[in-house]
């Protein structure tokens, strides 16, 4: 399989690749996935969360205790259960956030799609969403998973990012050029 940027070289990508080929295994990637993502959002929402994965005090009892909680508070699945648990015991919770991007990116190859985000100044509509989709179907030659986010000080345009690639015709970029250019 080819996991593009070298996610595998990085710690959460060593984990996210060993929990996909498990998921793989059992034919359970879909759910890990959403597993992985409903933590992920709580994570990025509660700062009580975001704290405890991040506090090297909380013991490695104290902290597979928390995580089994969250675990049956999400209702996630027994392979994500246990995940959680190996992060705990190995003192790798901190590493979460990285490991549902990571996850997602070994998990959208394999479905031979490609992750692109997009900042808009305004929200976009889902016909907006969907337009922009095709568009960069065609461009890229894969399926594209758009996730949006609204950025006001691009004043308008867009700026879309696909792995490393860039595309930004945000009106903030055409005037920070422009004043470059009056500059001399």
């Amino acid at each position: 399989m080819d996991n593009s940027g070298g996610i595998t070289a990085s710690l959460q990508g060593r984990y996210a690749s060993a929990l996909f080929d498990l998921a793989s295994e059992g034919g359970k990637v879909a759910a890990v996935e959403s597993d992985l993502n409903a933590l992920g959002a709580a994570i990025a929402e509660s700062a009580d969360l975001a704290a405890l994965i991040r506090n090297p005090r909380v013991t490695r009892d104290a902290a597979g205790s928390a995580m089994t909680a969250v675990g049956k508070l999400f209702k996630v699945s027994p392979l994500t259960q246990n995940f959680l648990g190996v992060l705990a015991e190995n003192r790798r919770l901190a590493a979460l956030p990285d490991v549902v991007r990571a996850f997602s990116t070994i998990a959208a190859a394999a479905r031979g799609e490609v992750s692109a985000e997009v900042t808009s100044a305004h929200p976009l509509s889902a016909a907006q969403l969907k337009t922009l989709a095709e568009k960069l179907k065609a461009r890229e030659g894969k399926d594209v998973k758009l996730t949006s986010k609204v950025d006001p000080e691009l004043l308008g345009g867009l700026v879309v990012r696909i792995g490393s690639t860039q595309i930004d015709s945000s009106i903030r970029t055409r005037l920070n050029t422009l004043a470059n250019a009056m500059k001399g």
